[in-house]
């Protein structure tokens, strides 16, 4: 398992569209992906649980990446999340 914090760019935080945006680039891996926020962990496959999080402008998230092709999901959610999510 591979993990890495990153701080939430976009102004609106991980509303709908972000969320979705998200959660296309967990499915494009086999492994599993989720992140941590505020004692919350989210599966980042699922735009619920995405939503459910609750992650505003400014939070920092920790993703962790379980499987064969770990390390290129990590790499691959922190550049969506460091580019803002398509905002």
């Amino acid at each position: 398992m591979v993990s890495q914090k990153v701080v939430i760019r976009n102004s609106t935080g991980l509303h709908l569209r972000p969320a979705g945006a998200l959660c296309k680039t967990a499915m494009q891996f086999k492994s599993s992906i989720t992140f941590t926020f505020d004692r919350t962990t989210a599966n980042a496959k699922s735009v619920l649980s995405v939503l459910g999080a609750c992650v505003q402008a400014g939070d920092e998230i920790e993703i962790q990446c379980d499987g064969a092709d770990e390390q290129e999901a990590l790499a691959s959610m922190v550049a969506a999340v460091e580019n803002g999510l398509g905002e």
